[in-house]
């Protein structure tokens, strides 16, 4: 089983606070907690917020859910992340995510792990092309792989960003690639209010119905709401 660590902070410059925005009465990382949790192949998930004042709102909220909290320095999510795992007994194999994805797929998790596992992978992704809308991002990683980030990665960028050291070097890790087919190029992450206004239209959409909805759940109300739809974001790095 795999241990989820999302981090999350409420200092987005873009949308400050977003994460405890509220989706239908709830936190929006409260409800990609509650879709997390219908992945089968996770056995923990665990919050990685800061030390900064500005989280203590989001450090008392998600001790109410019954899942794990760790919070860290604020700038070094690199060192953050090794501070979680530690916290957690240093589990071999664990999942990377980020609190702005409140659409995360739990059946796109289990895909993504146990394609890592299956191939014996240190580094697993299904951001090569974007063939996944921007929001179901899922990184596996092994805890030595991100050790040897952590003892060997000085650029301020890989310290923010926790894995790009790992895929920056192919000739140290074995990476492993999910990709879709055929590809969705769509935006379902939250970083600007555009973003926010559109997944409450879809949890407005779908939630009372079925709360469980997926991926075909969403496109298919793409499809009947195309006015609403958002292209993948053109300022995103290029595919890997």
């Amino acid at each position: 089983m795999t241990v989820a660590i999302i981090q999350a902070r409420m200092s987005s410059s873009r949308l400050p606070g977003k994460v405890m925005k509220p989706l239908l009465g709830q936190p929006m990382i409260g409800r990609q907690i509650e879709r997390l949790q219908r992945a089968r192949r996770l056995s923990r998930i665990i919050v990685a917020t800061s030390t900064d004042p500005l989280d203590d709102l989001l450090a008392d909220y998600v001790r109410t859910l019954g899942v794990g909290l760790y919070r860290g320095d604020l700038d070094d999510v690199l060192g953050r992340f090794m501070g979680a795992l530690n916290s957690a007994g240093r589990p071999d194999t664990f999942l990377r995510l980020t609190a702005d994805c409140p659409l995360a797929d739990p059946d796109v998790v289990d895909q993504c792990i146990a394609h890592h596992l299956a191939g014996g992978y240190d580094y697993t992704h299904n951001s090569p092309g974007w063939t996944f809308p921007k929001g179901l991002d899922v990184e596996v990683c092994q805890i030595t792989a991100l050790e040897a980030a952590f003892n060997t990665a000085r650029d301020p960028y890989e310290r923010e960003h926790v894995t790009p050291y790992i895929y920056r070097h192919p000739e140290q890790f074995r990476i492993g690639e999910v990709r879709r087919d055929p590809p969705l190029r769509w935006r379902w992450t939250v970083d600007v209010p555009a973003d926010f206004a559109f997944v409450t239209a879809v949890y407005e959409g779908l939630y009372p119905q079925k709360p469980d909805f997926r991926l075909d759940d969403i496109s298919a109300w793409q499809v009947k709401h195309p006015d609403l739809a958002l292209p993948h974001d053109p300022d995103a790095p290029a595919p890997r």
